[in-house]
């Protein structure tokens, strides 16, 4: 009686699974309900939201059930900073000294030079650079000591194993105030086609790390991206940089990006690097301290601006960009020292502003790359259509990934007629799988599609969703 209790109880629930996937598949317009019977997703799975702007909605499933949105998160955490802070907003970092600070003859700047983060999120060693080199312009070569003031920013530093135990991993590091380069060390390989062999190179060359093993040189023809492999872990008060793998010496130079050191540490192995390069010379070190507030300014560099930033996070989905953006706003809206908490507190009271509806959202960081933020299909789309509605509206479209042209989106939907009428931006993480944007359909009407995946199936919506929005343009 047991087993045949639990069999018609196994029965039972595949019943009413199956039957939940065939309800769906009848509330679907025709040219759906196969591509969705195809997934084999379940109602619970999906948060479904697609409406004609200025129309009614189309489709509706689960439109308030909060899930994880992945890196769909940025859209919010775009969308908050660009209507909280303006398109033109920039990013100063400043260079000051002590109040009636003195230069001598040998270039010796008496007084400690202080360095004021900004928080920009995406300040290059090429910016830094010119920025250095703004001192040695106005005749100053010897610094005594340099003192870093991040204040903008509380303890906002992150432990870059934490999320997936990838800490080298770019899309890992943590944010802060004062970060160059993305906090990301490359790794250059150099073909030597007499020797036939890659000669790797660090840049920045930081001290204290190694590069150990070896990329196999091949004289094939260039089948494409180099099979190479580039671990990075700390061996005592080395960094080792473990590389395996084959390149064909036909493909030519390529880099490998990898987080090396922590944000501080990277920034003091870049700063010495390139004033050593420019001619200076440091005698103490660099520390971390507060700029007098009465300290005059020597140099500065302004960033892009925050449209222009933007559509680096959105395109290329970003997370430590997208993460420092949402501290900005914190400082911006609340006050200094930002923190994550702060940064949530303040791109929400925007959006009620604005009036949408985030009841069961939370914000974590603001980058999607999180186990417990969470959005409502429903409250999303009525973001996005209060951002075309806005005067802002082509700046934030113009930051979402083209289909089939550019960004995380380049690769889909690149030979069919979906090909440039959609700005959508994706999300990916285990068992969650996101798309949100703009389509435009073929009689010019424009729509909003919302779809959140969540559950060890969420993998499995990825071609509903192309065929989604191929059938949005087509209309």
């Amino acid at each position: 009686m047991r087993l045949i209790s639990r069999v018609s109880g196994w029965l039972l629930a595949c019943s009413v699974l199956l039957l939940g996937a065939q309800a769906i598949a009848q509330g679907l317009p025709p040219e759906l309900q196969q591509a969705w019977k195809s997934t084999r997703l379940q109602h619970g799975d999906v948060s479904l939201v697609v409406q004609e702007i200025g129309g009614p909605r189309l489709i509706e499933i689960n439109p308030d059930l909060p899930r994880n949105p992945a890196s769909v998160m940025k859209m919010v955490t775009t969308w908050a900073a660009l209507s909280g802070l303006g398109p033109e907003y920039r990013w100063r970092t400043e260079l000051l000294a002590g109040r009636g600070h003195h230069v001598d003859q040998q270039g010796s700047l008496r007084g400690p030079l202080y360095i004021k983060a900004s928080g920009d999120p995406f300040m290059t060693q090429e910016e830094f650079w010119f920025l250095l080199r703004e001192l040695r312009l106005r005749g100053i070569k010897n610094l005594t000591e340099v003192v870093v003031d991040r204040s903008i920013f509380g303890q906002v530093a992150i432990d870059p194993n934490e999320f997936d135990a990838s800490g080298d991993r770019p899309y890992n590091a943590s944010p802060d105030a004062m970060m160059v380069g993305l906090g990301a060390a490359r790794l250059i390989f150099m073909p030597d086609r007499v020797g036939r062999k890659w000669v790797p190179v660090v840049d920045p060359p930081l001290p204290g790390v190694r590069v150990v093993g070896e990329v196999a040189y091949s004289d094939a023809v260039c089948p494409g991206s180099p099979s190479v492999s580039a671990h990075a872990r700390q061996v005592g008060g080395e960094t080792l940089i473990e590389v395996a793998g084959t390149a064909a010496g036909s493909c030519g130079e390529f880099s490998i990006y990898r987080l090396l050191r922590p944000q501080p540490d990277h920034f003091e192995g870049m700063f010495r690097h390139l004033w050593r390069e420019l001619g200076g010379t440091l005698a103490k070190g660099i520390r971390a301290g507060k700029a007098p507030a009465d300290g005059e300014l020597i140099a500065w560099a302004d960033s892009e601006t925050l449209a222009d930033t933007i559509r680096l996070i959105n395109k290329q989905s970003n997370n430590v960009m997208a993460r420092v953006l949402l501290l900005t706003l914190a400082a911006e809206k609340i006050g200094r020292p930002a923190t994550p908490a702060n940064g949530a507190q303040a791109a929400l009271a925007v959006l009620n502003e604005q009036g949408v509806d985030t009841r069961g959202w939370r914000i974590e960081n603001g980058s999607g790359l999180s186990r417990t933020e969470r959005l409502t299909a429903g409250g999303l789309a009525g973001m996005l259509d209060a951002a075309w509605r806005s005067p802002l509206m082509p700046e934030f479209v113009s930051s979402l990934a083209i289909a089939g042209v550019d960004g995380t989106m380049r690769r889909r939907l690149r030979q069919d007629e979906a090909r440039g009428m959609a700005h959508l931006k994706t999300g990916t993480l285990r068992d969650a799988r996101a798309l949100a944007g703009y389509v435009l359909g073929a009689s010019g009407k424009r729509y909003i599609v919302v779809s959140l995946a969540n559950g060890e199936r969420a993998t499995a919506i990825r071609p509903f969703d192309d065929a989604l929005i191929r059938w949005l343009a087509s209309r």
